[in-house]
């Protein structure tokens, strides 16, 4: 790439040349984000996955304009009317919005107004007119009245056709009425006429108003999504007389007969063409705003999700809850492979309260089960109560586990080639029981979209929406690493330098020779390539291998200098990781290269202290306030536990196990002032909260994280 893009980039992002140098060298190399924020910061200088993400973004965004200036001096060239000042501007010009204005004049139009007029013979007049020194335009009009134009009335009329796209496409007047439109744009949402009792739920915004400038993300995006179902029409204007003001001070010169003409052209093409083009482009950028900022929380929450604390390799008996239907169990071994399943029913109709209670505890003891996974559905507190007040033969822990998507994933492709003998009851309670045990591993098979965290996922914009998701689990999957050995082609999938191909040929490899016993194994699965592995192996653990460092996030590529630290302290390799005297005795300066500076060799030590440890919490049992099981229990003032299920730009919603979650607004999350949600609370957060308001009737609860203290 050409420094000058370089520059760009870095000045863009406040982010040195050689970092920015460096990283596009390595992406073009075929490095991906995650092993080059972990395995080349000497290279970058320490930059993190976001900037080297925003580096990859900039650049991919000045390679499509240097294509579209391409084009746009290509199509100019053809016209014969490209000079080289024309040609220099093009090139030098990195906005994109600045590049379409220049481009406008030359870009080819369907028929209009102004080129049927044009035809008539009638731009001498404009132009005449536009010099503002005639005195009786009306007059000088006589003369171009032929053919076509029946009349001097005429004449002028197609003359301020002509003028008012060249209002349209003068750079100043754009530039003047974007100013008014960033300035004061107001956006305005009115009702259909006849869609009252179709719109009901958009009741707030029949007739409303504010400005662009403060209309959050989430109300532009309801907003759009009752325009699109035909509820609400939606405008974004400034003040017009204001705008047309400024617009007769640029272009009226002279108070005559032809400055009137020009006013009324003026007027025309800012009504007719120049308006409804800046509220599109506008209400695009609005649009992308808000897109962006509900992507950034569904990806933030996404983040959370995919990144709780796992309970690991315990053996549990996981329920997917039902009334009539009565409770799917299934008992799950240490790596979450099916042992039995059947259907038990506590509850209403059937009641078989006593016939379900020795079946749980019979299959409690006949499996060693040592945890009970329960979705947190329909029937999920009934379900709950009735599982803790029975008595067993070990100590066995329950907990609440969120069934968001379960269903997604139980009809999958996923789920029928993994579980193909069984129906989606029987593999949505697998997915609730897995997701217990580890829920990073469980959800990468899931669309997530069908996750179920954040708002209007289906509103913004889908590519931009899967290129952000899909870079969160490709983060969480690196950060965390995985054991090679008993990951599923869906996790391995998300793997640095991996993909869905190598993944498979991976559990292929698997299924033939049994587990792998080193990462130098993995060169032998096919298509394993050296820069595949180079990116891969530094994330894939093996548990038992004989070189301990195996299972660590040392890269294979630095386990030389790990061997000469052992030489140096004269132990092994094995003996430096469980020593922590010796460690201290290293002086990692002596171990820097020219390739391996203080940043990875401090990783290296940290790593060795703690080899492959899992960077996710503990998980913690929860518990809701005994007695409350619906809306109807719930009274203001009361203090109840609860669990944050997803977090808005707007506030949190927090389950109190009523099955309807109530709102924490962001006004009500602290004593303070606080602009983002996530700097009080994180998803899946066990939090103590205050009802506020109960409405039944809108099944509506207000809470507050106010003047409530926290465990």
């Amino acid at each position: 790439m050409e420094n000058q893009l370089i520059q760009r980039i870095a000045a863009q992002l406040n982010i040195q040349f050689f970092q920015v140098e460096n990283t596009i060298r390595l992406l073009d190399e075929g490095a991906t984000v995650p092993f080059i924020s972990r395995y080349r910061k000497e290279m970058t200088g320490s930059l993190d996955e976001v900037q080297i993400g925003d580096i990859k973004d900039e650049k991919a965004r000045l390679e499509e304009l240097v294509k579209r200036k391409e084009t746009i001096l290509k199509t100019i060239e053809e016209q014969e009317q490209l000079t080289p000042d024309l040609k220099a501007r093009i090139e030098q010009c990195f906005d994109a919005t600045e590049l379409e204005d220049i481009y406008l004049p030359y870009k080819p139009k369907r028929r209009t107004k102004a080129s049927m007029a044009r035809e008539k013979g009638l731009e001498p007049l404009a132009k005449i007119i536009m010099k503002q020194q005639e005195r009786d335009p009306e007059n000088r009009a006589y003369a171009f009245v032929k053919g076509e134009v029946e009349s001097a009335e005429d004449a002028l009329a197609g003359a301020r056709d002509i003028i008012a796209e060249w209002v349209n496409e003068n750079e100043k007047a754009r530039s003047i009425v974007r100013q008014a439109f960033d300035r004061g744009a107001m956006v305005r949402s009115k009702l259909v006429k006849g869609k009252e009792g179709e719109g009901e739920k958009y009741r707030d915004y029949f007739d409303w108003e504010e400005p662009l400038k403060r209309c959050p993300s989430h109300r532009l995006l309801a907003m759009r999504r009752g325009e699109n179902e035909g509820i609400l029409r939606l405008t974004i204007t400034p003040d017009e007389e204001q705008v047309l003001e400024r617009l007769h001070r640029f272009f009226v010169r002279a108070e005559s007969a032809c400055g009137d003409q020009v006013k009324l052209a003026v007027k025309d093409g800012y009504k007719r063409l120049l308006s409804s083009a800046i509220e599109t482009e506008f209400a695009q950028a609005a649009k992308l705003k808000a897109d962006q900022d509900a992507i950034q929380v569904f990806a933030e929450n996404l983040k959370q999700l995919l990144l709780a604390a796992p309970l690991g390799q315990k053996r549990v008996l996981a329920i997917d809850p039902g009334y009539r239907t009565g409770c799917k169990l299934v008992c799950l071994d240490e790596q979450g492979n099916l042992l039995h399943n059947e259907t038990i029913y506590p509850h209403k109709p059937q009641e078989q309260v006593k016939q379900a209670a020795r079946k749980v505890s019979s299959l409690v003891s006949a499996y060693q089960i040592e945890a009970v996974a329960i979705g947190n559905g329909t029937a999920s507190r009934e379900t709950e109560h009735f599982i803790k007040k029975l008595r067993y033969d070990r100590d066995i822990k329950v907990f609440v586990v969120s069934e968001d998507g379960a269903s997604v994933y139980s009809a999958s492709k996923v789920a029928r080639e993994e579980f193909p003998s069984y129906d989606v009851t029987v593999r949505g309670a697998i997915s609730i029981g897995r997701r217990l045990m580890d829920p990073l591993a469980e959800l990468v098979k899931i669309d997530p979209k069908s996750i179920g965290v954040g708002q209007y996922q289906h509103d913004v914009d889908q590519k931009l929406l899967k290129t952000s998701l899909d870079t969160v689990v490709e983060s969480a999957v690196n950060r965390v690493g995985v054991n090679v050995n008993t990951a599923s082609k869906h996790l391995l999938t998300y793997i640095s330098g991996l993909g869905p191909q190598l993944a498979q040929n991976l559990v292929d490899y698997r299924k033939e020779n049994g587990s792998f016993n080193s990462r130098k194994e993995l060169l032998k699965v096919s298509r394993m390539g050296a820069k595949a592995y180079e990116q891969a192996a530094g994330f894939l653990r093996i548990t038992d291998a004989d070189n301990p460092l195996d299972n660590s996030a040392v890269h294979p590529e630095s386990y030389h200098v790990v061997e000469q630290m052992a030489k140096d302290l004269k132990c092994s390799v094995k003996d430096l990781m469980i020593s922590e005297s010796l460690r201290k005795q290293l002086v990692l300066q002596k171990y820097q290269t020219e390739t391996i500076g203080l940043p990875t060799l401090q990783d290296i030590q940290n790593e060795l202290a703690k080899p492959g440890r899992d960077p996710r919490k503990n998980i913690q049992v929860f518990e809701f306030a005994p007695g409350i099981f619906k809306i109807e229990d719930l009274q203001e003032g009361m203090v109840l536990p609860g669990i944050v299920t997803n977090i808005t730009k707007f506030g949190a919603f927090v389950d109190v196990g009523v099955k309807q979650d109530g709102l924490v607004h962001i006004s009500q999350l602290a004593n303070r002032f606080i602009s983002d949600p996530n700097e009080v609370v994180c998803l899946h957060e066990h939090v103590k909260v205050k009802v506020t308001e109960v409405d039944i009737a809108r099944k509506r609860i207000q809470l507050s994280l106010k003047e409530v203290e926290q465990d």
